[in-house]
């Protein structure tokens, strides 16, 4: 189905991408015939960023419509599925069959394409982007013929083609890693100091197998959420009192204030993996953003002084955010990763959607945090120019070669790609 003129928003709202026309292919032979006749070309997965990363003027294609797929390899250490597949779907799939995901992002109703092409990722000290989970990708490269590459048989390109920001083809199929289904008991420590959480940085974020902390950097505390993984590290609390914060006696959500019940379960309550790992349930699917995010990840050994530098920052960013959370992310070899090669520490805003005000707060958090080594996360808003950006990624050079090699008209291309890896 192509949609000529048809106004599409992204879930925030703070994007009207500028697409002449959207489609709406039902196989994959009918991407390959629209991207080999495409000028210039993208693909829109959940529409879960907040900048103009999927973005075009020419021709949009949405994959919603193509058929659902699932495949468990017969070792049952992989799957694969199409490129039109959420989260919460497939995390559903795999738990009727007794496997799981290593890790989930916070909000699971994003499509697994576009969080892996943007670097989205999780919390936990041992745990990867999202992206690092991929050992296969099935593109449709800008001749219209699909393309696989593969961890193993292509290393020389695997590594670029992962986080690629939709530059590369048009993901059609994924094959990720997986493993037995596992538990999960979450529980909230309210009132934990920021100067504790600080100090003692690396004991407050390998308390489990998954931790965030929550704040407004108005204050001097966060709530931290403790996500403990029970086959391998009990069913247990921390204790009444933890890191000079209390057990919280009743269900929190990230933004205070308002009301859990769309929250994963908390209190201790095991359950599994897809229903506790993410911050929101998957049977609550949210209609409109109304916020803006952004986020910057920084190396491990930075986390005191980007906590003492939001601190800092506090007066005039506080009466824009809804909250901000701090999470951790373990490196990857993924060349667009913000995590490539380092540990990392990941200091993410949600703001109330006031753009310009927003967008200066953002420019005062990035003057603090990109001397400290902040690469922002690709999906997520950033003042420092698109190039800039791209200067940041050691691998910039060999991403420019990759485009070249498996797409050389640049039919997918756009202005966000073109500013962040120019054409030499």
């Amino acid at each position: 189905m192509t949609e000529k003129g048809a106004s599409v928003h992204n879930w925030a709202g703070n994007v009207e991408f500028e697409a002449a026309r959207v489609h709406r292919p039902r196989t994959v032979e009918e991407v390959g015939r629209l991207v080999a006749g495409a000028e210039q070309v993208k693909v829109l997965g959940s529409g879960h960023s907040f900048n103009r990363v999927a973005d075009t003027r020419g021709d949009l294609l949405v994959l919603d419509d193509l058929p659902r797929g699932v495949e468990v390899s017969a070792d049952r250490r992989s799957v694969t599925v199409t490129g039109s597949i959420r989260y919460a779907e497939l995390a559903r799939e795999l738990q009727a069959r007794g496997l799981a995901l290593a890790n989930l992002a916070s909000l699971p109703h994003i499509s697994v394409a576009g969080s892996c092409a943007t670097g989205t990722h999780g919390s936990g000290n041992g745990l990867q982007s999202l992206a690092s989970a991929v050992t296969a990708l099935r593109l449709v490269t800008s001749d219209g013929e699909p393309l696989t590459v593969d961890r193993e048989k292509d290393q020389d390109r695997f590594a670029g083609s992962v986080v690629a920001l939709g530059a590369l083809g048009a993901v059609v199929g994924l094959t990720l890693a997986v493993e037995p289904a596992f538990e999960v008991a979450q529980w909230v420590y309210d009132d934990v100091p920021l100067d504790r959480i600080a100090a003692r940085f690396d004991e407050v974020f390998g308390a489990a197998y998954s931790v965030s902390a929550f704040t407004d950097w108005g204050g001097d505390t966060a709530s931290v959420w403790v996500k403990r993984r029970t086959d391998r590290e009990g069913g247990a609390h921390l204790g009444a009192r933890w890191m000079d914060g209390r057990l919280a006696d009743g269900p929190r959500h990230p933004v205070p204030g308002l009301c859990p019940v769309h929250c994963t379960a908390q209190l201790g309550l095991a359950g599994p993996w897809h229903e506790r790992l993410p911050h929101f349930r998957p049977d609550f699917t949210p209609s409109v953003g109304e916020e803006l995010q952004s986020e910057l990840l920084l190396p491990r050994e930075a986390a005191p002084a980007a906590v003492a530098a939001m601190r800092g920052l506090g007066p005039r960013i506080t009466p824009l955010l809804l909250t901000s959370e701090i999470r951790t992310v373990a490196a990857d070899e993924l060349w667009l990763s913000p995590a490539h090669g380092r540990d990392c520490v990941a200091v993410h805003c949600t703001w109330r959607p006031a753009f310009e005000a927003v967008r200066q707060a953002i420019a005062l958090i990035e003057r603090e945090l990109l001397p400290l080594g902040a690469r922002p996360h690709w999906g997520k808003l950033f003042a420092l120019a698109p190039e800039a950006v791209g200067a940041l990624h050691q691998r910039g050079e060999d991403f420019r070669r990759l485009m070249t090699e498996l797409d050389p008209r640049g039919a997918f291309r756009n202005d966000f790609v073109a500013a962040a890896f120019p054409r030499p």
